[in-house]
């Protein structure tokens, strides 16, 4: 055997790097930040006007008939 360190390929580069960033991110931790009621709110307004255009659609095709 030789005393020779073998070569390190990329899967192992990769592996190291993510130890090393999660142990970065465990001895930093951050304060979690509030969630946004805005996003929330527009979509809900979408999906609502979206539902009663769609009812309307369907009660107006069977009233032609």
């Amino acid at each position: 055997m030789t005393d020779q360190p073998r070569p390190i390929n990329e899967i192992e580069v990769a592996a190291i790097n993510a130890k090393n960033m999660a142990e970065a991110a465990a001895a930093h931790p951050e304060e979690p930040q509030g969630t946004s009621v805005l996003p929330i709110a527009i979509g809900l307004g979408i999906g609502s006007a979206a539902l009663a255009a769609a009812l309307l659609y369907v009660n107006h095709a069977r009233k032609k008939k």
